[in-house]
Parts: structure tokens; C-alpha cells; sequence
């Protein structure tokens, strides 16, 4: 048994352990560790209390995927609903022939099943960081909604915060059956435009998992895994026979080739189904965490660093 995480997911470590000893599948601990990160008010790129968009409205992404049949479910842009998580797995497995739900469609479907929905999903501190931000780009609506009808093109391009892109959340998981299961949840861009949508709904770019293979989820600038197909890379890279540290560098260093004016950081844990792990940063001193079931608790590992801004 083994989990892999991304450094902001130790809230949920230990719970999601404790229910793969006690028999749940990858999936389960997958969800409970991403609910434990996803309900934690002080985690501002997960779940309740994360960064808004630029109307001040919280939006999340998330998905998760079934390694051993390859089934996944994902919401995007979902309002007022803080376990993207769960509603992502509901998805998939109230056997939609859909894989990805958005906006007010996937509102709607949580409503249906009756997920938990919170009135106020952002705290005053939250909500007087987002009013701040608008206060610096000379607005005068820094106390109240910006007007229906206010361009946001050019306020969106001066407004995102290039501290506060693509922290999310990352959780991979191998039961004592051998199955494996990776999830993604994120609030996503602070400040970002109403309706974007980053990579981690998006199955094979901030999310995949086989079990003949392995398992891959991303963080950072979305709309380079999108692009690159990052997840997908890993673990079709260990479908060709590389190692897992081969996979997983060359995947991160494809991310070279995209050109654009809004090229970042991007950061990526994976497993293969034996059940090594590794994690890269394109930046230094970062880490992932991981525990397997004979670990009582959870360690630390600094990401190994693989340039993406130079080839």
C-alpha cells in the first residue's frame, strides 16, 4: 500500500492510510485525503476558501481516475459544492456517458445527488484579498462586486498573480489489491477569468492512472500540461519501457518545446505499479510527501528540479 501526495495534501495523509489498512480501495483513500485538503480553510488553491476569480466568485476544478478499468469522472468551474472531489468520483460512477461536467451543469448534477453544498464558500480574509487586488489595479469597486458588464479581458491579464497560479492538490494511491487510483482538486488561478479552466479536470493532462503502468498528477501553470499532455506522457513513456525517473523527466522537459507568452512553472509527482515514486519541480525547494503501511507516519521529499525555461 502506498500513497503520494503533493506537499499540501498532509492533512489527508494519515485518514487516507488508515483507510487503506482498514480495506478501502484507492480510490476511497484518494477521496478521503482530498476532502481533508478541500474542507482545510487555510489551503488557498483547494477546495473551500480558495482564491475566486476576478468576480470574486469561487470556482473548482477536480477529477479522479481509476486505474484498473481506466474510468474517470471531472467537474470544472463548479460553484458553491467545496468536495469537488466527490462530485467528481459521482460522475463517473453514477455511469454518465459523460467524463467531464462544467459550470452550471455540473451545479446542477451535485444538486441532484445531493452533495454537500456550503452558502459561503470564501472567508472575510479571502474575500478582502481578492477586494485588494482590485483596489491595486485603480478600481473603484474594491468594496463590492464589480458591475455586471465591465470588460475583463485586459483586468484579467493585470489582475493574475503569478504567486498564487497553481499550488492545487495531488493524491496517488496503490491498494493492497495492487489497484490504483490518482485525484486532482484545485480552486485554481487567483483572480483568474470567469470560466477557465486549468488542467486538472482534464484526464491525461493534470491526471492519469493505469494500473498496468502507473499513475501521474500535475501542478502549476495548467494550460502547460494541458498543451503538453503532461500526465498522459508519464505514463505512456512507462508503456514504452522507460523507467519512472526517465518517464517522468523526459515528460517535464517536453514542456520545453511550447512557445507562448505564458510559460511557468510546472511541478508533477508519479508512481509506477511497482510502487516507486518520484516528484520534479521546474523549481527548486519544493516537495512531495508519501507513506507506505508500514510507515506510521508520513515523509518529506524535495522535488528533484528539471529546468523547463531553457531546452
Amino acid at each position: 500500500m502506498l500513497i503520494v501526495a503533493s506537499h499540501n495534501g498532509a492533512i489527508g495523509m494519515r485518514p487516507a492510510m488508515a483507510a487503506l489498512r482498514d480495506g478501502a480501495s484507492a480510490m476511497d483513500a484518494v477521496e478521503v485525503g482530498t476532502r481533508l485538503v478541500e474542507a482545510n480553510p487555510d489551503e488557498h488553491s483547494v477546495g473551500y476558501n480558495g482564491y475566486p476569480n476576478i468576480l470574486g466568485e469561487l470556482e473548482l476544478d477536480a477529477s479522479i481516475m481509476d486505474g484498473r478499468t481506466l474510468d474517470s469522472g471531472a467537474v470544472a468551474a463548479m460553484r458553491g459544492f467545496p468536495y469537488a472531489i466527490s462530485v467528481a468520483r459521482q460522475v463517473m460512477e453514477r455511469k454518465l456517458p459523460h467524463v467531464l461536467l462544467a459550470g452550471e451543469g455540473a451545479e446542477r448534477f451535485a444538486r441532484e445527488i445531493g452533495a454537500e453544498a456550503w452558502g459561503e464558500m470564501l472567508s472575510d480574509e479571502v474575500r478582502q484579498l481578492w477586494r485588494g487586488r482590485l483596489t491595486t489595479l485603480g478600481t473603484d469597486q474594491a468594496d463590492a462586486t464589480l458591475p455586471e458588464g465591465t470588460p475583463l479581458l485586459d483586468l484579467v491579464k493585470v489582475a493574475t498573480d503569478p504567486e498564487r497560479v497553481g499550488s492545487t492538490v495531488n493524491f496517488l494511491a496503490i491498494d493492497s489489491a495492487g489497484d490504483i487510483c490518482s485525484g486532482v482538486s484545485t480552486s485554481g488561478w487567483a483572480w483568474k477569468y470567469p470560466g477557465r479552466i486549468g488542467d486538472s479536470p482534464i484526464i491525461g493532462a493534470g491526471n492519469y492512472a493505469d494500473n498496468r503502468y502507473g499513475a501521474c498528477c500535475c501542478t502549476g501553470m495548467g494550460e502547460m500540461a494541458i498543451r503538453a499532455g503532461t500526465a498522459r506522457s508519464v505514463v505512456l513513456y512507462l508503456k514504452m519501457g522507460m523507467t519512472l525517473a526517465e518517464a517522468a523527466h523526459t515528460a517535464m522537459r517536453d514542456l520545453r518545446d511550447l512557445g507562448g507568452d505564458y510559460i511557468g512553472h510546472m511541478n508533477l509527482i508519479a508512481l509506477d505499479r511497482h510502487g516507486e515514486h518520484i516528484g520534479l519541480s521546474s523549481e527548486a525547494g519544493r516537495a512531495y510527501i508519501y507513506q507506505t503501511g508500514e510507515m506510521e507516519a508520513h515523509q518529506g521529499v524535495e522535488r528533484e528540479v528539471v529546468p523547463i525555461l531553457t531546452r
